[in-house]
């Protein structure tokens, strides 16, 4: 990738415990010569920090609104500028206000603007996931060409075993070069 332009991602980190697995995720992009820009939830502030993001992507972190340094609002020109969104992980919270168009911090507000393919990593208990009003959810996001990759069956940080976790890191990074080189790909 040296000779043309990095392409740009969003990592959207939100509250799930499984925001630590972002950490390897950012790393490993970042490896592969993308340029990550990070936005934390408020939530995800509570389990990862900044700095970690900071460190790993070189890049600024959008943790909100309104800590902009510039006139521009910093998750539009991000949304116009990314070649893909990807939230990992990505909660039952987000993807409901996704599926609504409730825009109401950084990550869903930026998820809005973005015109581009997205990759939604769920991550959460066996029965949010499960819940009709999330399966629901997320058959309208395939719907609108959103992609998924997992979650994983397999014991859960609350001590349950069933679909929940969030795909590993290096799944999710071969995900994300798959749907950046297929470029004319319809949307799925």
């Amino acid at each position: 990738m040296n000779a043309e332009k990095k392409k740009k991602i969003i990592l959207g980190v939100t509250g799930g415990i499984a925001a630590y697995k972002s950490a390897e995720l950012c790393s490993l992009l970042c490896k592969a010569s993308y340029d990550v820009h990070v936005i934390m939830t408020a939530n995800a502030q509570k389990l990862m920090t900044e700095r970690c993001f900071l460190t790993l992507s070189r890049n600024p972190v959008i943790c909100n609104l309104w800590d902009v340094p510039e006139w521009r609002p910093e998750h539009i020109e991000l949304s116009e500028s990314a070649d893909l969104l990807v939230v990992a992980p990505c909660t039952a919270n987000f993807i409901g206000k996704y599926t609504h168009g409730i825009a109401d911090d950084a990550l869903t507000t930026t998820a809005m603007a973005f015109r581009g393919k997205v990759l939604l990593a769920p991550a959460m208990n066996t029965r949010m996931w499960e819940s009709p009003a999330l399966q629901e959810n997320c058959a309208v996001l395939r719907s609108r060409g959103v992609f998924f990759i997992g979650p994983e069956s397999g014991r859960l940080a609350c001590g349950d075993i069933g679909p929940g976790r969030m795909s590993e890191a290096a799944e999710i990074a071969e995900e994300v070069k798959r749907l950046l080189r297929d470029e004319s790909a319809p949307v799925e």
